[in-house]
């Protein structure tokens, strides 16, 4: 599951550091030397080999397999223009007259290894994104009348490309000014606002100036691999890297994670028990100005570089030596700077793991607690696994651990957080599932040659047998939606929250550089994450475009229309299979309506779901609008009324679990008008770190709901034997083991 920006802000968004995960790209100041790329960008002969082998992959091996042909290229020119200009705020209707030969050549570009039209698309959007920038920053001299009653219209998804050059001035003048009226709302001076301003445009501008080569390459090819099917990629060789990261929850570096700010690039976490934590030397907040590799290599200047061009310098083997000059983040510009060096490891990523915590629920006399296991992914080190290595990192090992853990803690029930969990691994999704069933069939699974396989859980024994709850939403999504369609399939728990993603493919990866003849050892080809099969479930209905639908549903939160399998063009049917040969363990249904009952009732009286409904609202509200004023008296108006809105919300927070949602009452308000990395990471880090503290009423409520059932359960055998698997005791069932089962590369 993804969510595709347009590469137009690609200035903004986030690239993997070298520690844990992404972190946005911050402003940078004008004055400091660039690593430039060199314009105009030409496609290698390597990314044109790769063009051409990942369109006899695609064209033979996909699931839903089309020719490349004119009617493909199409297709292939409007995803790739969308993914350059999807606001429509860079090019002009003449802009495309020039591109339209296009429309019907991108197929003969990589059959022909030419791509020297696609890259000629990226290196006009570069050029007009630095007119533009340009011209922004041209209008801040003089500043801007707020007293017409001029609006501004800032959904673009649907508008026309602007037909001229003076029809993009008037549409990037709004835009400028509605900049700048943000931060005159949140009281800014007007000199710190042009200021303010001048270094954000020129920082956007020298981001643009540093996209190279393999980004546009990595545009032109994703617009192709989108147009089979929504979930197809290529990844370059920076993408795949970043992409194996994520899946094996470790790499080699120095255990921190690193975010642009400024010209610098800065220490935004030090990772537990990675070198650079164990060195007692770096420091959250710490610049790093030169890094050297070895213990003697030349320091090599890394001020105003693009974040992924410094983790790949920092990033190495195992046991190999890195070298940081680092500015302390306690110093100035001039401070001294410090040098530190270190020994790359293997660095855990413990936050992206699964976690466990304990809920203690109190009704009345009667409390008991309930064990929650929040599962960001279904991970797996592929890589591990196949060398036989018997820690390999894997989700399921990873549950299984924390089931024992809370089994001993004395919990009644388990909730399997699965909110915003996109997937990962089929064969972790198969094997958590075993987890929590005796054994049988968990997920069925089609080729593209119509050809069905079973793939099923064959240990005997659960982790846990008691009642259990899966909680979902629209984020999750592909492996979420198996787990919890074959927990739901069996009776084997509760589901609970808002309906699924809607994704029912399976993809799989294909290193490119193995069916060639380079003789590199660094991978140049890029890997295709390619749809490979379709996935069902065990009762023969299939989870795309219509996602699992909850026994117990939660309010939604409006995105549904933007988010989800069910809005792309390109997506695959609903179909069904015959069912798999399997039996339900338990029948739900015989206490569903009390469990329903019982939550309505305590939804009515809760402050905190009553605070989370009027929130939900406020935000669709927000999300509706399409146009905004320019008038600073209407504006001003407006953001009273909002600031009292967030405000009755802060107090409502406040006096419900004692933590005004986003910090601090007094600190917060409501628009600074700045971008995320403008504020101080100070700031930033305990703004995060006070939204973790804040209540979350949906899982509240869930854990609230297993314990009524479990109440049901104890206080009716009959009950008890209908709803629990296999007619069982509560907390009964044995430990399942966790073997290494046949690797698989599959990902979706």
């Amino acid at each position: 599951m993804k969510l595709r920006p347009s590469i137009a802000l690609l200035f903004a968004l986030a690239v993997t550091g070298a520690g844990v995960h992404a972190q946005s790209a911050a402003d940078l100041t004008p004055s400091t030397p660039r690593k430039v790329s060199s314009l105009p960008l030409k496609a290698t002969s390597t990314q044109a080999d790769a063009a051409k082998l990942s369109a006899r992959f695609l064209t033979r091996f996909h699931y839903d397999a089309k020719p490349l042909d004119d009617a493909m290229s199409q297709r292939i020119y409007k995803a790739y223009l969308d993914s350059l200009d999807s606001e429509k705020v860079f090019f002009t209707q003449g802009d495309l007259v020039k591109f339209a030969p296009l429309k019907t050549q991108m197929d003969d570009a990589i059959w022909n290894e030419d791509l020297s039209g696609p890259f000629n698309m990226f290196n006009i959007y570069v050029q007009r994104a630095v007119e533009r920038m340009g011209f922004a920053r041209s209008l801040l001299a003089k500043g801007f009348d707020f007293q017409a009653n001029e609006s501004y219209n800032y959904d673009r998804k649907n508008a026309q490309w602007p037909k001229d050059q003076a029809e993009l001035d008037t549409l990037w003048r709004q835009r400028t000014m509605n900049d700048w009226l943000r931060l005159k709302l949140a009281g800014k001076a007007d000199d710190d606002i042009r200021k303010t301003l001048d270094k954000r445009y020129a920082g956007y501008i020298d981001r643009v100036k540093q996209l190279d080569g393999e980004d546009a390459f990595q545009s032109f090819m994703n617009a192709y691999a989108e147009s089979t099917d929504p979930h197809t990629d290529y990844l370059g060789p920076r993408a795949a890297e970043n992409f194996d990261i994520a899946m094996k929850l470790s790499l080699e570096g120095i255990g921190a994670v690193l975010q642009a700010r400024d010209e610098y690039t800065a220490i935004r976490e030090v990772v537990p028990a990675g070198p650079a934590a164990k060195s007692g030397k770096v420091h959250v907040g710490d610049r790093i100005v030169a890094i050297g590799e070895g213990t003697n290599g030349p320091m090599v200047d890394v001020i105003g570089w693009r974040l992924d061009d410094v983790v790949k310098h920092i990033r190495g083997k195992k046991d190999t030596t890195v070298r940081l000059e680092v500015l302390p983040s306690d110093a100035g510009v001039d401070g001294k700077h410090e040098l530190i060096t270190l020994v790359r490891q293997k660095v855990s990523i413990e936050e992206q793991a699964a976690k466990k915590k304990v809920i203690e629920i109190k009704d009345g006399d009667v409390s008991r607690k309930i064990g929650v296991i929040d599962l960001p992914s279904f991970y797996s080190d592929f890589g591990a696994r196949r060398e036989g290595d018997k820690d390999f990192k894997s989700a399921t090992r990873d549950v299984s651990k924390l089931l024992g853990e809370l089994k001993a803690a004395g919990v009644e029930g388990v909730v399997m957080d699965l909110r915003n969990n996109g997937g990962g691994s089929l064969a972790e999704a198969n094997e958590l599932t075993g987890l929590f069933i005796d054994k049988g069939p968990v997920v069925q699974v089609r080729d593209a040659r119509g050809q069905v396989e079973v793939q099923g859980d064959d240990d005997a024994g659960m982790a846990w047998s008691g009642p259990m709850a899966v909680l979902v939403n629209r984020g999750s999504a592909s492996a979420s939606e198996i787990f919890a369609a074959a927990i739901q399939d069996y009776g084997r728990g509760l589901i609970i929250g808002q309906p699924t993603f809607g994704k029912g493919t399976v993809q799989n990866l294909v290193d490119l550089d193995r069916f060639t003849r380079s003789t590199r050892e660094k991978p140049q080809y890029g890997e295709l994450k390619m749809t490979i099969q379709e996935f069902f479930r065990i009762n023969g209905g299939s989870t795309q475009l219509k996602g699992v639908t909850p026994d117990i549903q939660y309010p939604k939160n409006g995105d549904e229309k933007d988010f989800g399998e069910s809005t792309y063009d390109n997506a695959l049917p609903w179909t069904q299979i015959a069912p798999a040969d399997y039996k339900p363990v338990a029948d739900l249904k015989a206490y569903l309506g009390q469990l329903q009952s019982r939550h309505d009732a305590r939804a009515v009286k809760s402050p905190g779901w009553k605070l989370m409904l009027d929130e939900l609202a406020q935000y669709r509200k927000m999300r509706d609008k399409t146009t905004i004023s320019l008038n600073f008296a209407q504006r001003q108006a407006e953001r009273k009324e909002q600031d009292a809105i967030q405000a009755d919300f802060r107090t409502r927070h406040k006096a419900i679990d004692g933590v005004a949602s986003g910090g601090d009452e007094d600190a917060v308000v409501l628009d600074d008008g700045l971008n995320a990395n403008e504020r101080s990471l100070k700031s930033e880090l305990k703004q995060e770190d006070e939204a973790k503290k804040a209540a979350d009423p949906q899982l509240q409520e869930t854990a609230h709901i297993l314990f009524d059932a479990v109440g049901l359960i104890k206080a009716d055998p009959r009950l008890a034997a209908a709803v629990l698997p296999y007619g069982g005791k509560p907390n009964g069932g044995s430990t399942a083991s966790v073997a290494p089962a046949n690797p698989s590369p599959t990902t979706h």
